[in-house]
């Protein structure tokens, strides 16, 4: 099998609202590239939404589609951040973090109604986002002498690479992204030229 180079996820926040018998369910769906993201994402929509009776949430992370975390905060276990990552999971999204904010209506809904109103929430949320494809790529740093800026530059050029940082001095340097399947074959053309130094930053 190739190694599959794209995934999906969100281009930016977005957010719905699910309502059962007295109780609201407030989704916001983000893009996150870690888990640091979590702790003020979830601080905010605190800070937000202060009477609000739970702020439930999962995250699900990587390429590989491989990393996640659930929680429940305070509803009963496995009824809220649960159905929210196996929405993600049905999407086939990553990189992704959706907080479920619900104000308590009085009435008990019960398990599978909880489940179904995290789920339904999240949903609502992501219907208004934009789902992206991406591509899997690394990012590498070279330096070399200015002299090597032109053959530098053509091959970035023909390669199509995301320059995401340049430095023109006389040490010259410059951060690009190159799609995993790409790697290879802009190595065999940059590693032509003496005098160039790589260096792999990490994925992205």
């Amino acid at each position: 099998m190739l190694f599959d180079d794209t995934y999906k996820t969100i281009a930016s926040a977005s957010e719905g609202v699910f309502r059962d018998r007295g109780s609201k369910f407030l989704g916001y769906a983000y893009p996150v590239s870690s888990d640091v993201d979590i702790k003020p994402l979830v601080a905010k929509l605190k800070a937000e939404h202060p009477k609000a009776n739970h702020h439930c949430w999962a995250i699900r992370l990587g390429i590989d589609r491989s990393v996640f975390r659930v929680n429940d905060d305070g509803e009963p276990s496995g009824t809220a951040g649960r159905p929210i990552l196996n929405t993600l999971l049905s999407k086939n999204i990553t990189n992704v973090l959706v907080v479920v904010v619900r104000y308590f209506g009085g009435t008990l809904l019960g398990v599978p109604g909880l489940i179904n109103a995290y789920k339904l929430a999240t949903e609502a949320a992501l219907e208004q986002a934009q789902i992206v494809e991406k591509t899997v790529n690394d990012v590498y740093t070279i330096t070399f002498e200015y002299a090597l800026m032109n053959d530098v530059m053509r091959i970035i050029k023909e390669e199509h690479l995301q320059v995401l940082e340049q430095i023109a001095e006389l040490d010259c340097s410059i951060k690009f992204s190159v799609r995993k399947t790409q790697v290879e074959q802009v190595m065999g053309k940059l590693n032509t030229h003496k005098g160039l130094k790589l260096q792999w930053v990490g994925a992205q």
